[in-house]
């Protein structure tokens, strides 16, 4: 009986992970793959394939115009295959095309014009970041956004934010020049600080008090005792000084705010990847599909609402990753296509596979330190 207790134990622990897992990946690769085929379609490309995951299919169809469009058993992302692909990653079938009658070739994606191509290629990212726009966006539409006036309740002690000089009741006006509306305002600011000195005008008893503050990166743990490192100052807000309060939002304010949070995403993510290429940030931040995995499952335990935001963070990234100029990546293909568009031919079948080589290898080599940091962190 104690066996069996166990074994359902785990049953529904994973399926705690699992379900949200698959909920989260199957969105994001959905939607990018989609760019893709609309795109595609749209530039007269047949789709042969339709795939979200990898593998044996598990369940598929096929639509009128001849696309098969098939869930996989391993559900680590996804692809279009158009006519005239040799595999997944869209090298380019050249004997294949060559054998072709001119009917058939006429759909064949390496017979289309490169802008054609480009344009097919980068709808997979682009996918993504539109999906992070409407995702945050109707989030506030459906739950509004919750805000608090930028004044300062508490400064820690032995803070930069204390050595600078700021005090219980400042109210913050603007940080670099820029006005402060809210007190998330000035988190994201300083968020995106890597330890550069920051300007803060505050009004502080009825008159306007300028101080410089250089933020310190500290190693905090969130709610489920994942830990994670970020820069902070040690100003506090509460309900009493913020006010905090739930705003309703229009259509047309939410789409404004969905638009700035996925700009607000894009725009750390890439400067993270900076910090880290640069030692300033630490590479085991990087996480996998163990990580995503773990994440859904105890974002989920929040709502809906948490979870879709999840799906909105994570196809930035994804759509970030994908624009990255290595062959296998998409961005990897318009670096090919703009080489083409300046020589005006196409990079010989020899330079694109052994580009294909090395970036197999690189994307490789990311999974494995990825899979490693998960690991690394469940021990």
């Amino acid at each position: 009986m104690e066996l069996t207790a166990d074994i359902a134990a785990i049953w529904s622990n994973g399926l705690i992970y699992v379900v949200p897992f698959l909920f989260v990946l199957t969105i994001i690769v959905f939607f990018h793959e989609l760019g893709h085929f609309l795109v595609g379609r749209w530039c007269g490309i047949k789709a042969l394939v339709f795939s979200v995951g990898f593998g044996p299919e598990l369940i598929g169809f096929t639509d009128r115009q001849g696309t098969r469009w098939k869930l996989a058993a391993v559900p680590l992302g996804g692809y279009v295959k158009f006519l005239g692909d040799e595999n997944a990653a869209s090298m380019p079938d050249e004997a294949a095309v060559a054998a072709m009658d001119d009917a058939e070739r006429e759909g064949a994606f390496p017979a289309k014009s490169v802008g054609r191509r480009a344009a097919t290629v980068a709808a997979g990212p682009i996918a993504n970041f539109i999906l992070a726009i409407v995702v945050f966006a109707g989030v506030a539409f459906v739950n509004g956004r919750v805000v608090g006036d930028p004044v300062v309740s508490a400064v820690e002690q032995g803070s930069p934010a204390e050595a600078a000089g700021f005090a219980a009741g400042d109210r913050v006006v603007s940080v670099d020049g820029t006005e402060i509306s809210y007190f998330s305002d000035l988190q994201k600011a300083v968020s995106g600080n890597s330890g550069s000195p920051i300007a803060i005008t505050v009004e502080r008893g009825g008159r306007t008090v300028d101080l410089n503050v250089t933020p310190r990166v500290e190693t905090r743990t969130d709610g489920f005792g994942n830990s994670f490192t970020m820069p902070v100052i040690g100003l506090h807000a509460d309900n009493d000084t913020a006010a905090f309060r739930v705003e309703q939002l229009s259509a047309w304010q939410s789409l404004e705010y969905g638009v700035s949070q996925t700009w607000f995403v894009t725009s750390r993510t890439v400067e993270f990847m900076g910090q880290v290429i640069t030692g300033r940030q630490s590479a085991d931040q990087i996480g996998g599909p163990i990580r995503i995995a773990q994440v859904s499952g105890q974002v989920s335990t929040i709502g809906m609402a948490a979870l879709l935001n999840l799906v909105a963070l994570l196809s930035v990234s994804i759509g970030i990753l994908n624009l990255l100029p290595v062959p296998m990546l998409d961005g990897g293909h318009l670096l090919y296509y703009a080489c083409e568009a300046v020589r005006g031919r196409p990079l010989s079948a020899r330079v694109q596979e052994i580009g294909f080589r090395i970036g197999l290898a690189l994307v490789m080599l990311l999974m494995i330190f990825a899979f490693w940091n998960d690991i690394s962190g469940l021990v």
